[in-house]
C-alpha cells in the first residue's frame, strides 16, 4: 500500500533541471519588439520650418551663452579685469603720460580687499600685474586721460582713502637745520644739515673714525659729492643698530632727505644717483632644517 502511494505521487511531480528551469524563465519574461510594427506606429514630428523672409522669428538663443569669455576659467572675474586693463593699455599707450614721480598718487585695493570684492583666491602675483597696468594706465597725463580710464580707475581704488596722503614736507628749524631719516638693513640714522664748510660728524666722531673703509666713507658722502656740495655744508649724523656699511648707507639716505630740504631742485640729480629711493634688500631668514637661508645640509646615502 505504501510502495503504491509513493510510485502515485512521483508519478504526479514533474522534475526539471535547472539549465531548463532557466530557458523556461527566460522565455516568459515580457519582450520589448522593436519591429518594424512598432516604428510604424510612433508619430515623427520634425522641427518647424524656419521663415527667413516673414517676421516670426524666436528671439531665444539655441544655447545659454556666458556674459563672460572667462567664465569657464576659474578666476573669472580676475581675468576679466586683466584683459580690461590690457586692452585700455593698448588702445591709449600713445596718449602723453607724465613722469613716474609726478604721477597722482593713487591707493589700490590691498589683496585682501580685492579676494573679498572678487570673491575669487587670486594670487599675489597675479595682482602684482594688475597693479602694474593701474599704475602704467595712472601716469596718463590727468587733463588727457580718457573717462573710461577714469573710470576703470576709480574701480581699483581703496574705499575711504581717495588719495594717498603726501608726505609732510620737510621743514627747516630756527637754527637753520633740516633732518633726514635714513634706514639700510638694520641700521638707522638721523641726520642734521646746516650750512657751514664741509664739516661732518658721525655720533661725535670724525668720518674718519666712524668709518674706516675708504668705500663707506665714499658712500656716506656720496649726495653732497654729486651735487657738488661738500664745502657748503655741515652734517651731524645719528646712527645706530646694524653694521659699518649698514650705517653708512643709511646715513647716504638721510642725507639726501636732508639736502633736498633745502634745495629740492636737486632731486634730479640725486634720484639719478640713487640717493633717494629705499633699498628694500635684507639678510633672508633662516630656514628650519637647513643649514642657512637656502643652504642644505650635505646629502649622504648611508
Amino acid at each position: 500500500m505504501a510502495q503504491k502511494a509513493l510510485s502515485s505521487f512521483f508519478g504526479r511531480a514533474t522534475w526539471t533541471c535547472r539549465r531548463c528551469r532557466t530557458n523556461q524563465q527566460w522565455i516568459q519574461r515580457p519582450q520589448f519588439s522593436t519591429s518594424l510594427s512598432r516604428r510604424e506606429e510612433l508619430e515623427i514630428k520634425t522641427a518647424p520650418e524656419i521663415d527667413f523672409e516673414g517676421g516670426q522669428r524666436s528671439d531665444a538663443p539655441a544655447r545659454i551663452l556666458p556674459a563672460s569669455p572667462s567664465y569657464f576659467t576659474g578666476a573669472p572675474v580676475f581675468n576679466d579685469d586683466l584683459l580690461l586693463l590690457q586692452s585700455l593699455m593698448n588702445r591709449f599707450q600713445k596718449v602723453p603720460q607724465v613722469p613716474a614721480d609726478k604721477a597722482p598718487r593713487m591707493a589700490w585695493l590691498r589683496l585682501s580687499q580685492y579676494r573679498s570684492a572678487s570673491g575669487e583666491r587670486v594670487g599675489a602675483a597675479k595682482y602684482a600685474s594688475i597693479l602694474r597696468l593701474l599704475t602704467r594706465l595712472n601716469r596718463i597725463h590727468p587733463q588727457l586721460r580718457p573717462d573710461e580710464v577714469q573710470d576703470v580707475l576709480e574701480k581699483f581704488l581703496r574705499p575711504g582713502a581717495q588719495e594717498v596722503q603726501k608726505a609732510r614736507p620737510g621743514t627747516i628749524d630756527v637754527y637753520g637745520r633740516s633732518k633726514g631719516v635714513g634706514r639700510r638693513k638694520e641700521s638707522s640714522a638721523k641726520v642734521y644739515l646746516i650750512e657751514g664748510t664741509g664739516e661732518i660728524l658721525v655720533n661725535g666722531k670724525s668720518i674718519v673714525q666712524a668709518f674706516p673703509r675708504v668705500h663707506d666713507r665714499e658712500s656716506a658722502m656720496w649726495p653732497l659729492k654729486v651735487s657738488e656740495r661738500i664745502d657748503k655744508y655741515n652734517v651731524f649724523a645719528l646712527v645706530a643698530g646694524g653694521g659699518v656699511t649698514g650705517q653708512a648707507e643709511a646715513v647716504t639716505l638721510g642725507l639726501a632727505r636732508a639736502l633736498l630740504v633745502h634745495e629740492p631742485a636737486l632731486k634730479p640729480v640725486l634720484r639719478r644717483a640713487g640717493c633717494v629711493t629705499r633699498d628694500p634688500r635684507a639678510v633672508e631668514r633662516k630656514k628650519p632644517g637647513r643649514l642657512k637661508a637656502r643652504k642644505k645640509p650635505t646629502w649622504v646615502k648611508r
